[in-house]
C-alpha cells in the first residue's frame, strides 16, 4: 500500500453519493465497474460495499479531461476544414 495513501487517509462513499457525483444510475455504475470502465466498490464487511471517493473524483476528471480533449479536436478540425474550403 503506498505511503501517499497512508498519509492522506482514504474516505468512503456509498452509492447514493456515488450516484450523486457522477449522474449515472446504479445499474450503469456496476454495469461499467464490470467491464473495468469505473473504479470498483470495495466490500466493508457482510453485505457492505463502498467506493474510494478520490478513485470516483479521478474518474469524473478524467471524463471532463478526454470530454474537452475530444471537443478541442473536433473544433481544429472543422476551422482546418472551414480554411481548406475557402
Amino acid at each position: 500500500m503506498s505511503t501517499e495513501l497512508n498519509e492522506q487517509g482514504i474516505e468512503f462513499i456509498r452509492l447514493p453519493k456515488v450516484m450523486e457525483l457522477v449522474g449515472l444510475s446504479q445499474t450503469t455504475i456496476y454495469d461499467m465497474a464490470n467491464a473495468g470502465r469505473f473504479p470498483k466498490q470495495v466490500k466493508l464487511g457482510g453485505r457492505a460495499v463502498a467506493w474510494v471517493k478520490s478513485e470516483v473524483l479521478a474518474w469524473s476528471k478524467q471524463k471532463v479531461d478526454d470530454s474537452r480533449a475530444l471537443t478541442s479536436l473536433v473544433g481544429s478540425s472543422k476551422t482546418t476544414m472551414g480554411n481548406d474550403t475557402q
